[in-house]
């Protein structure tokens, strides 16, 4: 009985131990690591050298909606805001990826986004970031009814996920 005793003695102290850490987190953060020193962004719709309508307004769009759901920063306008992104959609492509083996019609198609983008502070004039060929792919399955206004949605948004990937501090 004695054993048994300082047997559940341990455990229970062990179970403590285990909810604490799981509370407190072990030390650990999940925070991810924005610079502290940045308050606010200006963002400029991209420019685009692609005739495709309106895929700068949906990549300024959805890089809006990431930076303010996603980062410690809030929008500004460029006259008091701390830094900048500036950005240019370079090219899209689209790219067959398989076939119907019956009609050769295209079955998966890749759609790909290739930008150019800087964050700049505008206090110091230093570039945070420059990436001048940030690229990203999608697919999209053409006979469940996906097209490319489909895909550049995707496009957009993962793009813009991944621009703010990048705004995380060098480490």
């Amino acid at each position: 009985m004695h054993r048994s005793g300082r047997l559940q003695r341990w455990v229970g102290g062990l179970s403590s131990c285990a909810l604490i850490a799981l509370a407190t987190g072990c030390g650990m953060s999940t925070e991810r690591p924005f610079r502290k020193d940045v308050k606010t962004v200006a963002l400029d719709i991209f420019d685009s050298k692609e005739f495709r309508r309106d895929l700068e307004l949906q990549l300024t769009e959805a890089l809006a909606k990431r930076i303010e759901a996603e980062t410690p920063y809030k929008l500004a306008k460029k006259g008091v805001a701390d830094t900048l992104i500036t950005g240019e959609i370079k090219e899209v492509r689209q790219g067959t990826l398989g076939r119907d083996f019956r009609t050769n019609l295209p079955r998966e198609t890749a759609a790909t986004l290739v930008v150019a983008f800087k964050w700049k502070d505008l206090r110091s004039g230093e570039i945070l970031v420059d990436r001048p060929n940030f690229v990203q792919t999608v697919d999209y399955i053409r006979p469940v009814g996906e097209n490319f206004y489909d895909a550049s949605q995707r496009l957009a948004d993962r793009m813009a996920e991944r621009i703010v990937e990048e705004m995380e501090a060098d480490w």
